[in-house]
């Protein structure tokens, strides 16, 4: 009889857990919210690490060690997320999960991974990106223009340093200028702004190519963000006859079709 009850008693165990975290990362109890808050502060403070990595990396087995805890970290949370999801495939479609699964490989094998190390920083993308952020800390500006203008800066701040990381793992020390991060920082946010003082340039083709990448994908991020600032506010409401989602704030009807509209509003 207790042969056959253990089965059972570990499906239910691990059904119960299933609820717990969905509940956790999903639910809008302030237990819930709690609970996501503390995730996304311990995500920023793993960030940080990413960030300043490459001017502490020297440091030895203390860099290490906190390498492996974050990895145990970043692992529990997978985890966890996968088992709060509808279903594991679900979970697995989603590019921001592999964008995470390709950061735990670099905080698990940093030694055959290091110079892909500067990718780390694209956790910033991942968690702005994801509901999950945006259904704790942006309750209130969830699908409005100030998530627009946080992505959209986000996005840049993260091609920033992901330039950045690479240019300082491939160039520094080659005899083009680039003797620390600060110098591969610099760089990337002369060549973004078109600025090119010419104090510091990189070799050959592959040089060149780089350098063009960072202006024209920069100046096109940079470009976004600046029409996110001064293009007139539109609120997010669907038009229940044409599907027009976007309109002004005091709209009465549908500039499409002329529909009757009910945009709420905090007034």
């Amino acid at each position: 009889m207790i042969e056959d009850d253990a089965p059972s008693n570990g499906k239910d165990r691990f059904r119960h857990v299933r609820v717990v975290l969905r509940s956790l990362y999903h639910g809008s109890s302030p237990t819930a919210v709690r609970f996501r808050l503390g995730v996304i502060v311990v995500d920023l403070a793993i960030i940080a690490f990413f960030i300043g990595a490459p001017l502490i990396r020297d440091q030895g087995p203390i860099f290490y060690l906190i390498d492996y805890g974050i990895a145990a970290l970043m692992i529990a949370d997978l985890v966890a997320r996968a088992m709060a999801s509808s279903s594991l495939k679900y979970f697995l479609k989603r590019p921001i999960a592999w964008v995470d699964l390709f950061i735990l490989a670099t905080l698990l094998f940093p030694a055959w991974l290091a110079n892909l190390g500067f990718l780390r920083v694209l956790r910033l993308w991942t968690l702005v990106e994801s509901e999950f952020f945006w259904r704790t800390v942006g309750r209130r500006f969830d699908d409005t223009r100030y998530e627009e203008l946080t992505k959209a800066g986000v996005r840049l701040v993260t091609f920033v340093f992901v330039i950045t990381g690479f240019v300082y793992s491939s160039f520094m020390g080659r005899d083009v200028g680039i003797e620390g991060w600060i110098d591969a920082l610099y760089f990337t946010v002369t060549s973004l702004t078109t600025t090119g003082y010419g104090d510091i340039t990189l070799p050959g083709a592959w040089g060149r190519l780089l350098s063009i990448f960072v202006m024209l994908v920069g100046v096109s991020l940079f470009i976004r963000l600046m029409q996110l600032l001064v293009r007139p506010h539109k609120v997010n409401y669907p038009c229940p006859a044409c599907g027009l989602s976007r309109h002004d704030p005091d709209a009465v009807h549908c500039k499409a079709c002329g529909q009757i509209l009910n945009i709420p509003n905090e007034e």
